[in-house]
């Protein structure tokens, strides 16, 4: 045997070029799904000839679909995932596609700077929502749909609908433990590779609820392209629209509370509709996250509608029924439409719609935020803490989930997840602070919106403004909150840890 072969060989054994080969493999199955997914706004941008988008999508499938097929071509033998590459596949892929995703916007000019067209694809994918269109009215009907579409694409977790394409065998439930949320880690509820079949399901489900409300748009007078682009941005809770006043361009009660029911079926965990669906009732009744997630949703916009009714900023308890119950479930779902500007409301009604953006949805769903779940710990963990000081200091006081007692670590998982999101949130308003020289309120408002993924934010990113007049710097570092807080913080910061790069 020559040199060279023995060289070559003892490559092949390394340990850094398995890990190479399996993480090209998947990279390559997250640009074949991204040039594939391009279909449908080509086609409609074949639909509307002359807007000049057709070819910037055209050329962004190929090159896509090119380099997914030569890494597919040259990665093809793969061994079993290993969990830091795992890691490394969930916190880049986000990042490659959303790179490869802006180019159409660039290539068209409609978002010339590629800082802007990553954000804004950013925004998409980690379904945040935030833009920097000033005039959204007047991009192309193609590259509008291709926007909305990665709302569809990241609702249920891109990285997860690519593994789908993996092999058996090669460690998939890996990719799904680093995608996973800390809620999910505490409540149970996660899909390993083999259940692909409830994956399956999941997706399938995800999609009908799409459908159904594209539908009940329709039925509405709405039309299908509008339709299509406000149910991605729904059922995903993620909130693109096609109009520069979001949902009130429409001024339809009719197509808020229709959008107010599929943002709340959107904030519920997947799984329990899996659960419906294996006619698993009694796994629903139990739901300890549920039932909090209705009582915390239910009791503030109730709250708001009350504020808006008295202050008599509508006229009547419905309408301020209507506008209030449409912000609090859009901002807790972390969906980000909008029907009004909550910033000219009364000050109480503004102040629990801040309260609310701390919250989020559950764990499992499609929206971000701390999640209810970790409230419903920290809450009885606290209780049960008070009730052994105070009331019962030789008992051992049980916290429950589901009718489960949960263990102290998770508890502790709970705290922990909970005291770093706020911690990020003071940090990042002051380096946002001394990025672009804006006001503390602004800057922690938008390091909010983009951490928690709602969009919509107060001050110079609130409802009727955007991230335009954000710097590039700025820009990026949003960009990357966008990111950790799809992630909740863990599968992307594991990776400063000097120890994650270690043997």
């Amino acid at each position: 045997m020559n040199p060279l072969t023995k060289v070559i060989e003892r490559i092949g054994r390394s340990s850094l070029w398995k890990s190479t080969r399996n993480i090209g493999f998947v990279f390559a199955n997250l640009l074949l799904v991204t040039g594939g997914s391009m279909i449908l706004p080509i086609v409609c941008a074949m639909l509307y000839p002359n807007e000049g988008d057709l070819h910037p999508l055209l050329i962004s499938a190929g090159i896509t679909l090119f380099a997914g097929t030569v890494l597919r071509l040259l990665f093809r033998k793969v061994d079993n995932l290993k969990l830091r590459e795992a890691f490394l596949i969930t916190t880049f892929g986000w990042v490659v596609i959303s790179a490869l995703s802006a180019l159409p916007f660039v290539l068209h000019g409609s978002i010339p700077s590629f800082t802007d067209a990553f954000l804004e694809m950013m925004s998409g994918y980690t379904t945040t929502g935030a833009t920097i269109l000033n005039d959204i009215e007047s991009v192309p009907h193609g590259l509008l749909l291709w926007r909305s579409e990665t709302h569809f694409l990241g609702g249920m977790g891109f990285i997860t609908f690519a593994v789908l394409l993996l092999p058996h065998g090669m460690g998939g439930a890996r990719l799904f433990k680093a995608e996973s949320s800390p809620g999910q880690v505490i409540t149970g509820e996660r899909f390993t590779s083999r259940n692909r079949d409830a994956v399956n399901i999941l997706w399938v489900i995800y999609s009908v609820l799409n459908a159904v409300q594209i539908l009940l748009y329709m039925l509405g007078g709405m039309s299908l392209f509008d339709s299509i682009c406000h149910a991605f941005g729904t059922v995903s809770t993620s909130g693109y629209s096609t109009y520069n006043a979001s949902m009130g361009h429409f001024d339809s009660a009719y197509f808020d509370w229709i959008t107010i029911v599929f943002m709340f079926l959107g904030g519920i965990t997947f799984s329990l509709f899996y659960s419906m669906y294996r006619k698993d009732w009694l796994s629903v009744l139990i739901n300890t996250e549920l039932r909090w997630y209705c009582w915390i949703t239910g009791i503030f916009s109730m709250g708001v509608a009350l504020v808006l009714w008295q202050s008599g900023t509508y006229n009547g308890l419905l309408e301020s029924v209507r506008y209030g119950s449409f912000q609090v479930i859009s901002l807790m779902t972390t969906t980000g439409f909008t029907t009004a500007d909550y910033e000219q409301w009364p000050e109480l009604a503004q102040m629990m719609l801040v309260v609310i953006c701390f919250v989020g949805g559950c764990a499992g769903s499609t929206s971000s935020g701390i999640k209810v779940i970790h409230y419903v710990l920290i809450w009885k963990f606290m209780v049960a803490a008070i009730k052994q000081l105070f009331f019962q200091p030789l008992s051992v006081v049980a916290v429950r989930v589901n009718e489960q007692k949960v263990s102290q670590n998770v508890i502790n998982l709970a705290l922990c997840y909970f005291i770093v999101n706020i911690f990020l949130i003071l940090l990042g308003g002051m380096i946002m602070v001394l990025i672009d020289d804006m006001s503390f309120a602004s800057a922690v408002s938008a390091v909010i919106a983009a951490l928690m993924n709602i969009g919509p934010g107060w001050g110079a990113v609130g409802p009727t403004q955007n991230f335009s007049a954000i710097s590039d710097i700025g820009k990026w570092f949003l960009s990357f909150n966008m990111l950790v807080g799809r992630l909740e913080m863990f599968s992307a910061l594991i990776l400063f840890y000097p120890s994650f790069w270690r043997d």
